[in-house]
């Protein structure tokens, strides 16, 4: 296996090999020609993204700035929403599930080195994918770690750092983030705390 297999099952690899950088690099000027795009440019990031992302569902919105590794191991199904400033270091495949919203300043790293300092001298990293379902809301400045899988219609509170997989339907916060309760039908008519909707059309 060259590197970049290596990288994409999940072994230690060597990121300055079989093409890797020059992968790296054309992402990253993607994301610079993207992330210097105007609101009004609707059709001219579509096309900057279609080139970048590995799978674009339809309706998917990335709020400028926006960084990457590799983008073509990112997989956004329909009608997700990403908000200011997310980093997505997709050394393995990212896929982020239907209508799923990521506040501003998370960073979705399926990226990690060795702990042992002199291992990490050798220049070897791994990778592992993340999974988060649809229906998902990661809140503002959450981290999630390599490997994790968040379950369909769950929270993960503003400021978690997601070691570890989260199930379905729950809300989740903390560092490490934890689970705190499910999701039920009493959350139904809620929008914030105790604040019940006063329209019909929810």
């Amino acid at each position: 296996m060259n590197q970049k297999e290596r990288m994409l099952a999940g072994l230690a690899y060597r990121a300055d090999f079989d093409g890797l950088p020059e992968e790296r690099y054309a992402a990253q000027t993607l994301c610079i020609k993207y992330n210097n795009t105007l609101p009004a440019e609707r059709d001219k990031r579509g096309q900057l993204l279609r080139k970048l992302i590995g799978k674009l569902g339809e309706k998917v919105i990335i709020v400028p700035p926006f960084r990457c590794d590799y983008g073509a191991h990112i997989i956004l199904e329909d009608g997700v929403f990403i908000n200011y400033n997310c980093t997505i270091l997709d050394v393995c495949e990212v896929h982020i599930g239907a209508r799923t919203l990521i506040g501003p300043n998370v960073c979705i790293s399926a990226a990690g080195h060795p702990v042992h300092p002199k291992t990490r001298q050798s220049g070897y990293e791994y990778g592992a994918a993340i999974s988060i379902g649809a229906d998902v809301w990661i809140g503002a400045n959450v981290v999630i770690c390599p490997g994790v899988h968040i379950g369909a219609g769950s929270v993960i509170g503003a400021g978690s750092v997601v070691t570890k997989d989260i199930p379905e339907r729950v809300i989740a916060a903390g560092n490490p983030c934890r689970v705190i309760r499910p999701i039920t039908e009493e959350d139904r008519d809620v929008y914030f705390k105790r604040k019940k909707f006063d329209v019909a059309d929810y």
